[in-house]
């Protein structure tokens, strides 16, 4: 179970590192949607949560300091880099994040106690299948996220770079098969 569940978490982090490959700086850093989202803070906030549920959840703090999660930082300081990080800098922290959260994996148990204490104290008792499960399903949506700002940028989407998941189409079938769905949006405006 516990292989399963980390074989899936790496599938998300493969995901959402890939979408940075072949990418200028800005192109990594574009704000394309309202909230601001962008690639390069995507990786960051998702190396955050993850230093954050596999350190301090259970007693083993990731070493080296995050200031964009402190109470005093910015509000939503970890979705982006600021232009003193580079590509490499957040790119390399998640490399050791993630060896630091497959050593807290690898040494537990699948129902090793923890302690979310960002949590409500209620529901801040959780075990590493539960944080598992829950950190390969924040690294996906993120993923996801990264996937359409990816194909905003350049019209690059998918799963992986060898398989997209998606229907093999060329620019001409995507832009007909784009019409006629914006074709039945509009003909559901008449309702």
């Amino acid at each position: 179970m516990k292989a399963d569940l980390l074989r899936y978490l790496q599938q998300g982090r493969d995901a959402l590192v890939w979408k940075l490959d072949g990418l200028s700086d800005y192109d990594v850093r574009r704000p394309l949607v309202p909230t601001g989202t962008n690639l390069l803070g995507l990786v960051k906030h998702v190396a955050s949560i993850e230093a954050g549920y596999f350190g301090e959840t259970f007693g083993r703090p990731f070493g080296e300091p995050m200031p964009w999660m402190d109470n005093v930082a910015e509000a939503n300081a970890d979705m982006f880099a600021d232009a003193s990080e580079t590509r490499e800098q957040i790119l390399d922290l998640y490399r050791r994040v993630r060896a630091h959260a497959d050593a807290t994996i690898e040494a537990l148990p699948i129902d090793a106690p923890g302690r979310v204490p960002w949590w409500p104290a209620e529901s801040n008792e959780v075990t590493l299948h539960r944080v598992l499960v829950h950190v390969a399903t924040e690294v996906h949506r993120h993923a996801g996220h990264a996937d359409i700002v990816r194909e905003l940028i350049d019209g690059a989407a998918g799963a992986r770079s060898d398989s997209s998941n998606l229907p093999e189409g060329d620019r001409e079938w995507w832009a007909a098969y784009r019409e006629r769905l914006e074709e039945v949006a509009r003909l559901s405006k008449r309702d």
